[in-house]
């Protein structure tokens, strides 16, 4: 059957890591090739922090089921719509921010997956599956397959209520925003502090009690991200489309100048 793999979950499911890039200036199809041309396995597609409009993430989206790099969208809330959406557009993950409670972790599940795993509602040939029109059953249990279901961890009580959040079935991973875990628990920009590790490893023993999978956002230095990484992190935000820009041209900036000195 016509099927486009999720490459970033069979990543997960063998143990390696899934690379990504956050994008909020790139606006147009083309960054899903240069994307993967640099390595990255998946396209975080950020609605959250962003003014992109639909059309446009529905774009990109096409283009990363096609460039081999897996659009996952983070929606600005958990309303249905803001999920569905995406993911009727070729969108193969979602990256649900602020989830704090097992009720919430079920309804995001609700509302990503199809019956019988959650109650998502069918919108006919999906570009997942090339458009093809298959039997409804097919359908349906082909793009569930296919979806990655991730819930953000961004809070004391997120991280508290994690095991529990990772047993909901149809939850494929939890994700820690370590920036904003570390603005609520006051003590921001110090992704090294104790109660962030403390926090990784939580999250970590509680993805690996029940066979899910650890990721990591907002943490680029070096040795963090190692250490992180170390505790079984393996869905990594891997940085975006602005800092690279932003660094790549200060540095050839600062260079040419220098030139002149």
């Amino acid at each position: 059957m016509p099927v486009v793999p999720n490459l970033t979950k069979e990543k997960l499911h063998a143990g390696e890591l899934a690379i990504g890039i956050g994008l909020r200036q790139s606006r147009t199809p083309d960054i899903a090739k240069i994307a993967a041309v640099c390595g990255f396995d998946w396209l975080f597609i950020d609605l959250e922090h962003n003014s992109m409009g639909m059309d446009t993430a529905a774009a990109m989206c096409a283009a990363g089921l096609d460039a081999g790099a897996t659009p996952i969208v983070r929606p600005s809330h958990h309303a249905s719509y803001l999920m569905s959406r995406p993911l009727d557009a070729g969108a193969q993950g979602i990256v649900a921010p602020h989830v704090d409670t097992v009720a919430e972790a079920t309804a995001i599940r609700d509302q990503c997956l199809h019956p019988p795993l959650g109650k998502r509602s069918v919108g006919g040939p999906a570009p997942q599956l090339a458009y093809e029109s298959l039997p409804m059953a097919d359908q349906t249990r082909l793009v569930n397959e296919n979806i990655l279901v991730v819930c953000m961890i961004e809070s004391a009580l997120a991280v508290k209520n994690a095991d529990a959040m990772a047993a909901v079935e149809g939850v494929d991973c939890l994700l820690i925003g370590t920036n904003d875990l570390c603005a609520e628990m006051g003590i921001a920009g110090q992704y090294g502090h104790e109660k962030v590790e403390q926090a990784y490893t939580t999250v970590a023993a509680a993805c690996r009690n029940n066979g899910k999978h650890l990721g990591m956002g907002g943490v680029y230095d070096e040795t963090l991200a190692s250490r992180y990484i170390a505790k079984g992190a393996r869905l990594i935000l891997g940085g975006s489309d602005l800092a690279f820009l932003m660094q790549a041209g200060k540095a050839r900036a600062s260079f040419l100048r220098g030139l002149m000195a």
